[in-house]
């Protein structure tokens, strides 16, 4: 990123991640945050873990983050993706 060049939104989430530590990401990709993953794709310092199921991403990143001591993060669409993530945020 040049600096006369203003990030889009997922480069600016994924330095937010950096800020915060954040080296690795569960996720079952979707649509709704494509600009993420493009600028994850092009962070290698941030691990992306991609998973089959929702519920499993977020239970993931709970472990990961409970093993770790660093934040565990899960990314997921919209409607259906994060009320199946709902399951890891429950248990």
């Amino acid at each position: 990123m040049t600096a006369d060049k203003r990030p889009d939104g997922g480069q600016a989430i994924v330095e937010l991640l950096r800020r915060n530590g954040v080296d690795r990401v569960f996720t079952v990709p979707g649509e709704s945050f494509l600009p993420v993953l493009d600028a994850l794709r092009d962070a290698p310092d941030i691990a992306l873990v991609v998973c089959r199921q929702e519920g499993g991403a977020s239970m993931m990143a709970e472990a990961y983050a409970k093993t770790t001591g660093r934040p565990g993060v899960c990314f997921v669409t919209r409607g259906p993706g994060s009320a199946n993530a709902l399951a890891g945020l429950h248990v």
